[in-house]
């Protein structure tokens, strides 16, 4: 049986053709228009098995390669490269080194230290709309927040804060596709060109005057006598962009619709705002951010429950499905926000596992918390089956959603 990976009416829900793939074809080999496999994994076991092997499944397909097959592959263009070569997409020891150079503004002690700026952005922004009694959460509220935090952590001037929509938007498109020639990738092209000029004259006033941010930090941090290179810092700001921004996004925007479609829920963490920590483990788990893992390929044949998957095959994850999987989670569709042991997979495994999980978090209880507290009555103001969701694969989160209270 063939399923619908990418459709618009998959995409709205895909918690079917995920249970369904768990039970029929758990490990689904496909072959790309290039002739290429790729495997979708979807058994918890499985997922968090390859999450943790990062010696057989690697993120760079280089390392999947001869030298013979290495030599022969055509120059990465530079625009390319310089979007994707950050540590998301390697493996040790490159991996190793450049998150080791950044870290140190991820600790749960110094996301702790943003709390009260993040809570005045949070206030700020519902005091901009209080009144009116209706809003996009997502225009107004859960995009604003995150990118206003990351562009505050990096020290972006405030007046430049809002380019950074269009940027983001631009870099969770699909690298390839910015090399076709269509109206869609010359603008995104475009887009991401006005990015790297800009950003390389921060870098160079931040070079000229230090200040107390994370680009200054970055360009001055040194490790066992190492320093980021230019091309490096670029791919950095871009991955803490995306990772930190478009993807608080989707958990502060699904995190309240998982509420509202659930009003007992909402009721209890009204009720008992201790939850909330419980509560915001649970959207991730039920209907988190990230719906698939970035890709890996196998760098060696691997045999796994029958099946042969190749040296150099794309290997997809899909958290989504995995942290549904019944034989991890009990009742695994239900959303319980005191659900206990919920080891979900929604920031990862291993080397790989999510840096800014800790402020993910932050952002995520202020923004929540702050709704609940503001907002009584917070509901929906269009039918459930009129929103729409973003086409983003590996993403899951609403384009907008309307809402509305008294």
């Amino acid at each position: 049986m063939t399923f619908d990976l990418f459709g618009p009416e998959f995409k709205a829900d895909p918690y079917p053709t995920y249970r369904a793939l768990r039970s029929e074809q758990p490990l689904c080999r496909r072959v790309n228009a290039d002739g290429k496999a790729i495997w979708f994994v979807t058994r918890y076991a499985d997922v968090a098995a390859i999450l943790r092997d990062h010696t057989r499944f690697v993120k760079n397909v280089q390392q999947t390669m001869t030298p013979a097959e290495r030599a022969a592959l055509p120059p990465t263009p530079e625009l390319i490269h310089l979007l994707s070569n950050h540590m998301l997409n390697l493996d040790p020891p490159d991996h190793t080194r450049l998150r080791s150079l950044v870290s140190k503004a991820f600790t749960a002690t110094v996301v702790n230290r943003m709390a009260e700026r993040i809570q005045s952005m949070a206030d700020g922004l519902v005091d901009k709309v209080q009144a009116r009694g209706a809003m996009d959460l997502i225009d107004d509220f859960a995009y604003p927040l995150p990118i206003n935090v990351i562009a505050d952590l990096l020290g972006i001037p405030l007046r430049d804060q809002g380019r950074f929509r269009q940027w983001s938007q631009a870099f969770v498109t699909p690298s390839i596709n910015v090399l076709r020639n269509t109206k869609k990738a010359q603008k995104a092209k475009r887009l991401m060109e006005d990015f790297t000029g800009y950003m390389g004259g921060l870098f160079a006033q931040r070079r000229a005057q230090p200040q107390a941010d994370l680009i200054s930090a970055l360009l001055q941090t040194e490790e066992a006598g190492d320093k980021l290179r230019e091309e490096e810092l670029f791919s950095m700001v871009i991955l803490l962009i995306v990772a930190g921004h478009e993807t608080v996004v989707d958990l502060i925007s699904n995190g309240v619709l998982a509420l509202l479609q659930h009003p007992d829920q909402l009721q209890l963490l009204q009720q008992q705002p201790a939850r909330l920590d419980a509560a915001i483990e649970e959207m991730v788990r039920y209907d988190g951010p990230v719906e698939r893992a970035t890709v890996r390929f196998a760098a060696q044949d691997v045999a796994m429950d029958g099946h042969l998957i190749q040296r150099g095959d794309a290997v997809n994850l899909i958290l989504a499905a995995a942290d549904r999987d019944p034989v991890q989670f009990a009742n695994p569709d239900q959303f319980e926000i005191d659900r206990a042991n919920n080891r979900h997979l929604g920031f990862g495994l291993g080397v790989h596992y999510c840096l800014g999980a800790p402020l993910g978090r932050l952002e995520g209880k202020i923004a929540i918390s702050t709704l609940l507290r503001r907002l009584p009555n917070l509901r929906l103001a269009v039918p459930l089956d009129t929103l729409k969701w973003r086409k983003v694969p590996i993403l899951r989160g609403l384009q907008h959603m309307p809402v509305e209270w008294d």
